[in-house]
């Protein structure tokens, strides 16, 4: 499927109107043989509190950023090259569902779809893409990703390190160890 929609003309609008919905503030994003996938909104759990962000799939990277105003201005622009990806489903939580983790060597997060269909969407489509770009490049998947951030409220620990509680003295940290 996605071989053919390479170069052409409608992949390169629905390209050129991704690019122009960051604005000034993103990366340009057309490059032969770069197919736009899918697009939707997830949730992604961050620091304070979970937060609404725009996802764009495609063949080679995963997009993401915040949500200015809907289908027209996003900022905050995230490039995630998707020969690093690899991907956990997660357990359900009272405050999110439908989740899973993306991780990286960079950087880990957690997100959640709406339904448990989209999820099982996104997931499918993420591990299809993965798979078809390892085996055209024949790299391996990341076997040492980030540690992924947890909530503020969710713990009183470094989750990487398991050993320095916070406090007023020791400030909340993700170490990288």
């Amino acid at each position: 499927m996605m071989d053919h929609l390479a170069n052409t003309e409608i992949n390169s609008q629905r390209i050129a109107a991704v690019e122009n919905c960051f604005g000034a503030s993103g990366q340009p994003l057309a490059l032969p043989g770069r197919v736009l996938l899918g697009e939707g909104i997830l949730t992604k759990e961050c620091r304070k509190k979970p937060k609404p962000r725009i996802f764009f799939l495609f063949n080679d990277i995963l997009v993401y950023g915040s949500i200015i105003i809907n289908k027209r201005k996003y900022n905050s622009q995230h490039i995630i090259p998707l020969e690093d990806v690899t991907l956990e489903t997660l357990p359900d939580t009272l405050q999110m569902k439908n989740r899973w983790m993306i991780k990286t060597s960079k950087k880990s997060f957690v997100v959640s779809a709406a339904s448990l269909t989209e999820r099982k969407e996104w997931i499918s489509h993420l591990e299809e893409c993965i798979k078809h770009l390892l085996s055209k490049t024949g790299r391996q998947p990341c076997r040492e990703p980030a540690a992924p951030w947890i909530p503020d409220k969710a713990t009183d620990i470094c989750m990487r390190c398991t050993h320095t509680k916070f406090s007023t003295l020791t400030r909340r940290h993700h170490c990288r160890k």
